[in-house]
């Protein structure tokens, strides 16, 4: 599918809409998706790939599928086996500390961790860390003040993280999976790209909103605006010597 396109951002949404009734589907088709995406500044046939916090492995399998030589990291056994997949070549792992050396791997890749870790500077410098000078590393995440900010208790999140974990929890008679503070944190757009261009291990290939349809790098170049519309930030960064 052409990258922007109205047709590409339906198609990721409905499949996103129903994630929680067909994950093969989806999470297979946003893998095609960021294979895609990182296939326009380095090819993956042989290519090195760390996974890092890769789930039940979708991104990884797809990487292999074009022929690089992908492992995955993830340090939650349970989204490890989710739905039953038993993913090869991985790895229980916190990305923070990851068991690689400095350099190994040709492309870090981290799709929608960054929200869901206390202190994602040190997260993204560990990413860094491994990343081949040269090589590249694919960052990105929801942020809090998008419309999908809250993950499941979005967009009642705006209100406040506690009074949509309520609602969350009236409505469906189950405590919502994330809780602000805990296993979701409030990153924010412009804040995130401050830290990331001050860095002089890295250059910033490219800033865009994940899954817009058009104007793609130009909303994360507008301050406020940036924070809402974005929804969700890719960062494609490349290791500097």
């Amino acid at each position: 599918m052409r990258d922007p396109s109205l047709r590409r951002s339906y198609t990721l949404f409905r499949a996103f809409m129903n994630e929680q009734s067909d994950p093969e589907h989806c999470y297979g088709l946003l893998a095609r998706d960021a294979a895609d995406q990182l296939e326009r500044h380095l090819p993956l046939k042989g290519a090195v790939v760390a996974d890092v916090g890769g789930g039940s492995g979708h991104f990884t399998e797809e990487f292999r599928r074009r022929g690089a030589r992908g492992a995955l990291f993830e340090p939650d056994p349970q989204e490890l086996s989710a739905g039953g997949r038993r993913p090869q070549a991985a790895v229980l792992a916190d990305g923070y500390l990851l068991p690689l050396a400095d350099g190994a791997a040709d492309i870090c890749f981290s799709s929608n961790v960054l929200e869901h870790v206390a202190d994602p500077q040190t997260f993204l410098s560990e990413l860094i860390r491994v990343t081949r000078p040269g090589g590249l590393v694919y960052v990105s995440f929801t942020n809090w003040l998008s419309p999908w900010g809250g993950h499941e208790t979005a967009p009642w999140h705006y209100l406040g993280a506690e009074r949509a974990r309520a609602r969350y929890l009236r409505r469906t008679g189950r405590p919502a999976k994330h809780t602000l503070g805990e296993n979701l944190f409030a990153v924010h757009i412009g804040r995130t790209l401050r830290q990331v261009r001050a860095r002089d291990d890295i250059s910033v290939v490219s800033a865009r909103s994940r899954y817009a349809p058009f104007l793609a790098e130009t909303i994360p170049r507008i301050p406020v605006l940036r924070e809402v519309a974005t929804w969700n930030l890719l960062l494609i960064l490349r290791r500097l010597p």
